[in-house]
């Protein structure tokens, strides 16, 4: 159970206590008594001085069980720890990244002309980490190898030191889970499992642009790392100087150390990141493969991949060879300019709430709260100008809202786009995160 459960616990317990010592001896050993956590059969407690922790565990060990037996009817033992032995406990361990994040290491990241100061980077940093670059800033469009190189990086120091505490997150994460800590009331968690980290990773920072707490928080995760000397590296679409939302003390923090750009590869780099991404899967492409995939295919790997693993499928599925007629289609199918990509409202609901942690029920509802009418009409916006639907559809979306607030509110977005830099970022941010749910 969480800390929360052992706190509400204890201070149940102090209240038995009460019954049978006196004011004095709780006062002069209890008081500096921390509930730590409440396990299946045990209360894990730290008491800082090792003078009242010898006191406690040799005189009222018995009067705290009893006490828990009185509350819980069960018998529970009673772990008692020093300060250090707590803060290891709570400490948290390397946390798994994303699934398949083994497959991302240096070695099967292809180097070119457009990814090489990034790659040489990544790699000083995993082998000297925080006496290197220090943050380290990779920026590039998406699908350019990014996350690659992020998980290249934790794969090498974990290796390296395995005690080592790494901790990922993406940017629009890092906001959901502030906003859960706020509403459950562990904000002293949230803060030690990054403050506490050896080496933290983020992908995405772009995300917490504009969202005040996310960034008071970040800033404060930031400055404790660090002036630890603990490793941070972090990923964006962009340099720091085109955040328009980003703070400017935060901004200038991303610049104290080593900006590295990702640009789309060549096409040497693309028909080598062909040729090994198949050779990996087994897949022996003939050289017209290679070419026009490496031809038609120019600006994003992941791309590159998923035509890789959707011509290994058509061999598999017809049981047939690659030839021209097939990588032709697939290719052709790959190959979809971005206005052809045409997402649901349901999708751009969806984004939209989690960009402004609220629920999209919400932004259909009747609330008329600052924030949530702001959502509600990004959210039209968005599906006016991306799904192409009338605003009598749009309203009818909105349970049934008259299509002249629709019209309202695409007018004031579009005004507000024109007028702020702010919102104008808000809007990108926001379709970023929609146009990645198709690639």
């Amino acid at each position: 159970m969480s800390n929360c459960a052992a706190q509400s616990i204890w201070e149940k317990v102090l209240e038995l206590l009460k019954n049978e010592l006196n004011e004095v001896t709780l006062s002069a050993f209890f008081s500096d008594l921390v509930p730590v956590e409440l396990e299946q059969n045990c209360l894990v407690v730290c008491i800082p001085s090792q003078v009242n922790r010898q006191i406690v565990s040799g005189n009222y060990l018995g009067h705290i069980q009893r006490a828990l037996k009185e509350l819980l009817s069960v018998d529970m033992d009673v772990t008692i720890l020093s300060q250090e032995e707590a803060d290891a406990r709570l400490r948290p361990k390397s946390e798994p990244l994303i699934p398949g994040a083994d497959d991302y290491t240096f070695d099967r990241f292809v180097v070119g002309p457009s990814n090489k100061f990034a790659h040489a980077a990544a790699q000083a940093v995993a082998e000297k980490p925080a006496q290197s670059y220090n943050p380290l800033l990779i920026y590039g469009k998406s699908g350019l190898g990014k996350t690659h190189l992020l998980h290249s990086i934790a794969h090498t120091i974990r290796t390296a030191h395995p005690d080592y505490r790494i901790v990922y997150i993406k940017g629009d994460d890092l906001t959901n889970e502030l906003v859960h800590a706020l509403r459950e009331g562990r904000n002293r968690e949230f803060r030690q499992k990054y403050r506490d980290a050896d080496v933290f990773l983020m992908d995405d920072v772009q995300f917490i642009a504009g969202k005040d707490s996310t960034q008071e928080e970040f800033f404060h995760i930031f400055n404790t790392l660090y002036e630890a000397k603990r490793q941070i590296v972090l990923t964006s679409d962009r340099p720091p100087k085109e955040m328009l939302l980003l703070e400017d003390r935060l901004r200038t923090r991303f610049e104290w150390g080593l900006l590295a750009d990702i640009q789309p590869p060549d096409y040497e780099t693309r028909m080598a990141i062909i040729k090994n991404k198949s050779i990996r899967m087994g897949l022996e492409l003939p050289d017209f493969c290679l070419e026009m995939i490496a031809e038609n295919i120019t600006s994003n790997v992941r791309q590159i991949e998923g035509t890789i693993n959707k011509i290994m499928a058509y061999q598999q599925l017809n049981d047939t060879g690659v030839d021209k007629d097939t990588v032709a289609r697939v290719v052709t199918e790959m190959f979809k300019q971005k206005d052809e990509i045409m997402p649901t409202p349901d999708v751009i609901l969806d984004e939209v709430s989690k960009f402004f942690n609220v629920e999209a029920k919400q932004l259909k509802g009747q609330s008329r709260t600052k924030d949530i009418s702001l959502a509600r009409q990004v959210a039209m916006y968005l599906i006016q100008t991306m799904v192409r639907i009338s605003s009598k559809e749009i309203g009818r979306f909105f349970d049934n809202r008259d299509h002249t607030t629709v019209l309202y509110a695409t007018e004031r977005i579009t005004k507000m786009v024109k007028e702020r830099p702010e919102m104008a970022e808000l809007i990108h941010d926001v379709t970023a995160n929609i146009n990645a749910r198709y690639e």
